[in-house]
């Protein structure tokens, strides 16, 4: 299997409640940038953080794909949720291709969780980084990094 981790676009800097951060300008053109490392993927489920700046990153990737898949919304994909909950969840998601549209510091801990079974050194993601991790089921040291792709400027 493969999963496909996807950090959202820029967002604006501040908002009362960080979960309302909207993408900026700049966040939306880094999305559809994104866009190009995934062309060929065809995903089988689409996961997104309740937050809106990864509802919105989910709903314009998919849109720029022509995905017509559902996009759904977890609650368990915030910034600070624990990787290994993430990760007893993502168990119920037997697919092909899953993406993940979420947040920092979570991707990079989830990833590093999933390689290596360390929480402590997660991997770099800047905002629209594209990282695709792939192995036989998901768990602690279970899968490899396929790719990391940023999206420059």
């Amino acid at each position: 299997m493969k999963l496909w981790l996807l950090r959202h676009g820029e967002a604006e800097a501040y908002q009362r409640h960080d979960a309302d951060r909207q993408l900026t300008e700049q966040g939306r053109q880094q999305v559809v940038h994104a866009a190009q490392f995934l062309l060929d993927v065809k995903f089988d489920r689409v996961l997104s953080s309740p937050y809106v700046r990864a509802k919105q990153t989910a709903e314009l990737l998919c849109a720029t794909l022509l995905h017509h898949g559902n996009i759904e919304i977890v609650p368990w994909l915030t910034p600070e949720d624990d990787v290994r909950e993430v990760v007893r969840k993502l168990d119920g998601y037997p697919v092909e291709n899953l993406l993940i549209v979420a947040h920092q510091p979570l991707l990079g801990t989830l990833a590093s969780w999933l390689m290596d079974a360390d929480r402590l050194h997660g991997l770099p993601m800047e905002t629209a980084s594209v990282a695709c991790l792939e192995g036989d089921f998901i768990g602690a040291g279970t899968m490899q990094l396929r790719s990391l792709q940023h999206v420059r400027g």
